[in-house]
């Protein structure tokens, strides 16, 4: 079966390596997703919030069942021992985030230019919209990385991993999709838009690298490392992507959005798990 051959090639592959290869294809995706920039002029504000409440819903799935699932199962002990890495990390990670969100100027898609956040800058409208999106994909790279160093060739952890960067991928497809329009209705040249928008998901393979390293050198942080990388990601659904949904009247079909996704993920972790 070609799923099986295809975990097979990836657990015989440097963990590093593999998470490069992995997060490579989350970026790629992104880009593709920004392409579209070239076909369509505009974007409804409907289909945009759907995207972003799809985008949630897979984040929120794949937190809890390809990253804080693995964390509790590879820690020993009973009761809330066993669960104590998985809380830890998981606020740490959420910590994490909120430091970057405190310090790194962005504004987020669908927010007013006196809603920017962060310290206090005169970077341009265009510029704090690529840096609230790069913000965004931190830690999906780090989740893909550090699943990836977990699973040290393991077939089981490996196929955990592979499905989690596909649902990571899935999702990217119309975040690149959502990033680069909003720069074209800002006036930015469709080139320019693409660049911005399959720019912004660069730092996945550099994270996703940086977060195979680290568990794969230190190998006693891996359930903490995986619960960090949840809470980072369910940092930025509540935080960022949650309330871009929102501040319209298409609410309702944020929330339906949200679902899809999150049932998707989910499906793919059984499906394929």
């Amino acid at each position: 079966m070609w799923w099986t051959n295809l975990i097979h090639w990836f657990s015989e592959l440097h963990p590093v390596l593999a998470a490069l290869i992995a997060t490579t294809f989350t970026w790629l995706v992104t880009a593709s997703g920004a392409a579209l920039v070239f076909f369509f002029k505009s974007l409804n504000r409907g289909v945009l919030d759907s995207m972003l409440g799809f985008t949630g819903g897979v984040m929120v799935a794949a937190s809890c069942f390809g990253l804080l699932g693995p964390s509790i199962d590879m820690t020993g002990g009973e009761g809330f021992a066993k669960a104590m890495p998985a809380v830890i990390g998981f606020i740490i990670g959420a910590i994490f985030l909120y430091g970057l969100d405190k310090i790194m100027p962005h504004l987020h898609i669908n927010f007013k230019e006196d809603e920017k956040e962060g310290v206090k800058s005169d970077l341009h409208r265009t510029t704090l919209l690529i840096l609230a999106i790069t913000l965004h994909n931190i830690p999906e790279g780090l989740a893909v990385g550090v699943i990836f160093g977990a699973a040290m060739g393991e077939f089981e952890m490996v196929n955990t991993a592979v499905i989690l960067a596909i649902g990571i991928g899935i999702q990217n497809f119309p975040e690149g999709f959502a990033v680069a329009m909003p720069l074209r209705r800002e006036g930015v040249s469709r080139r320019k838009s693409f660049w911005y928008g399959q720019l912004s998901a660069i730092v996945e393979p550099i994270f996703g690298v940086i977060g195979a390293a680290a568990v794969l050198y230190f190998e006693p942080i891996l359930p903490y490392a995986l619960a960090f990388a949840a809470g980072a990601m369910i940092y930025v659904v509540v935080e960022e992507v949650i309330p871009e949904t929102q501040r319209d009247k298409y609410t309702d079909v944020a929330t339906l959005g949200f679902m899809i996704g999150f049932v998707l993920m989910m499906a793919l972790d059984v499906g394929l798990g």
